[in-house]
Formats: structure tokens, sequence, C-alpha cells
């Protein structure tokens, strides 16, 4: 081989070898998509910090309403390495059998309202109250998609539920029906209301009165300039981005096993899916088309471990201890000694 040739080969692997170790070293690590719910993305940002100190992946998150993460996988035909939805029952409803064998139950939530020292009549509201100040005229709320986001078919309930504990059968009228296409009826026979959401392009909001948000992190910024006085919330997320909220009753803010039977008198058709009242429950998979199974599973070990519980903690958000597992015997085997079956 004559001096030139070699002295070219040489340059490529050096080159070669400037490249490889700029990818080991500048981005090299392996991406692990996850999808998840809007009200995760605070305790998600943080637990992806202390994972990427531990562990050589590149963690890259989406965040989107729960039903719309769902449908990335189901309809759009993405593969993220991890699923994690505020309504657990969207893991088997809309992915098991076909992209999903399991689930784990790994955190709790309850409905608020949030808002600021400048929404009006900020000094009066209070759980007994708050339906009569957010149906005054001159008072703007908001809440996410039903179509979308679970915090937006939550928040219908938590309105109905309202009539029965308060005792008013005019709250659901004034505050949605009436600024809205959303309907309302009563099955007297198995004492159930079902609440009717349409399309979105027909939700027909009276934007006097009310702001619908594609998911309901998005109304955040609504409060903060302004532009509405009051909106629902989980309270996760009015914690950790320090607003004011009402707390309101167990018995409507789906938050208690206790009165599990009260919440499952509504029900919401929305996005094409009938959605039961329920405890506020989160839940997470790991798609069966996951390209990175191996980090997956060690997110979820994470997520559902002390340190991971704590996160959430700190974020205003109970975590499960233990998490409860669908199907123990459908989770991989690393993660069936950390979950209740």
């Amino acid at each position: 081989m004559d001096k030139g040739k070699l002295i070219a080969i040489l340059a490529i692997i050096v080159v070669a070898s400037g490249l490889m170790t700029y990818q080991l070293t500048r981005g090299g690590a392996p991406p692990l998509k996850i999808f998840h719910a809007g009200s995760l993305a605070e305790p998600f940002e943080e637990m992806e910090k202390q994972f990427e100190g531990r562990y050589d992946f590149d963690v890259q998150r989406t965040s989107l309403g729960s039903v719309e993460v769902v449908k990335q996988v189901t309809e759009l035909h993405k593969t993220p390495d991890i699923v994690a939805v505020a309504d657990y029952s969207l893991i088997p409803k809309m992915m098991i059998p076909e992209y999903a064998d399991w689930y784990i139950q790994f955190a709790r939530n309850r409905m608020v309202i949030a808002y600021t020292a400048e929404s009006k009549y900020a000094g009066e509201i209070d759980e007994n109250n708050w339906y009569a100040l957010l149906g005054r005229s001159d008072v703007r709320f908001g809440f996410a998609n039903p179509n979308v986001d679970p915090c937006g078919y939550r928040s219908p309930m938590v309105i109905r539920l309202a009539e029965i504990y308060y005792d008013n059968s005019t709250i659901f009228d004034g505050l949605i029906g009436g600024n809205t296409n959303i309907t309302v009826s009563y099955d007297s026979e198995n004492d159930v209301y079902s609440i009717e959401v349409p399309k979105t392009e027909d939700l027909g909001p009276n934007v006097e009165k009310i702001e619908i948000a594609e998911k309901s992190v998005n109304l955040l910024a609504k409060l903060t300039e302004g532009s509405i006085d009051y909106a629902f919330e989980y309270r996760s997320v009015a914690v950790q981005h320090g607003f004011k909220f009402v707390e309101l009753p167990a018995e409507i803010d789906l938050s208690s096993t206790e009165y599990a039977g009260t919440y499952k008198q509504v029900k919401v058709f929305s996005g094409g899916e009938w959605h039961t009242g329920k405890p506020t429950v989160y839940g997470v998979t790991i798609p069966k088309n996951a390209p990175h199974r191996e980090g997956a599973i060690e997110f979820v070990k994470f997520l559902i471990s002390q340190e991971g519980g704590q996160v959430l903690q700190n974020c205003g958000q109970p975590p499960i201890v233990p998490a409860v597992a669908s199907d123990i015997n459908k989770l991989p085997e690393e993660l069936r000694p950390l979950v209740a079956p």
C-alpha cells in the first residue's frame, strides 16, 4: 500500500473515532421516549433529571392530554417506550390487548378550582359557594377539552355531582348546559346521569363566559394573565404552579375510594368513549412495541420506587404505595416484586 493511501485511511479512522466519541459524549445515549399526561409534566421533569444521572438514556418527554397520549399509539402508530395517563382506565379501554398487556396504578389526584389573588371575588370563594360565584355574569372560568383530557371530562362530572351534594338542580345548566352544547340526561332506572360532549368543533362555548383549553395545564397562563378568573384543575397542578385553590368536598372531587359509589352516578361520553366517574388514579404501561424495553422497565421501577414516590409527593400528587398491577403475571419479571396484585 502506498504512503498516500495509508495516510488517507488513517485520517478516515481518526475522523470516525472522533465522531464516535462525539456521539457517545454529546447525545449518543439511546432515547427513551415517554408520552405522558400534561399534569405529570412537573414530576416527570424532575424524574428525568434523576434518571439520566444514573442511566445511559436520553429521556424525551411528550406532554399531551391523556386521550391524545393513547391515540398517539393506537391511531397514529407512534412507538413510545412508556405511556403514562391521568386516567388508568384509558389503558385497558383503548390499548389492551392490541397495544399493551398490563398497566400499573401509581398515583392519585383530586379536582380543585384554581385561581389567583386577582380573580374576581377571590376573597369570598369557598367550598360552599364556588358554583354561585362562577355563575356570576362578570366571572369567566375554564376547563380542559373533555374530548382529549381526563381533567376535561372530570370537570362536568364534578359540576353534576355538585347538584347532588348541594341539593341544587340548577348548577349544571347555570355553568355548563347554558354556556356550551354539552348536555345531560338522567336514567332513573339506573340512577345515572349521562353527560354527552359533542365533537370539539361543536362544543360551542360561550366565549364571554367559558374558556375550553386543549389540556388543563394550558389554562394556567390564562389564569396568570387574568383572562379567566377560575379553572378546574388537579390539585397537584395548582400546588406545583403556586395557585390558590378551593378544596372541594370529597363527595364530588373524584379523589376518595369511600365515595366511589357516588362518583359512578355520573358518566361522560367524550372523544368517542364513555367515562364513568371514579377516583382519580394515574396509570402507566410499556407498549408491546416499545423500542427500548429495558430502559422503560428501569424508568417504571424508578417511578414506583420510594424515590419516585417522593418526587410525586413533593409535587402535591400522592403516590400509591405499593403501586397496583392490573395483572401481575403479565408484568415484566423485574417489576413483579415491586407492586401489589
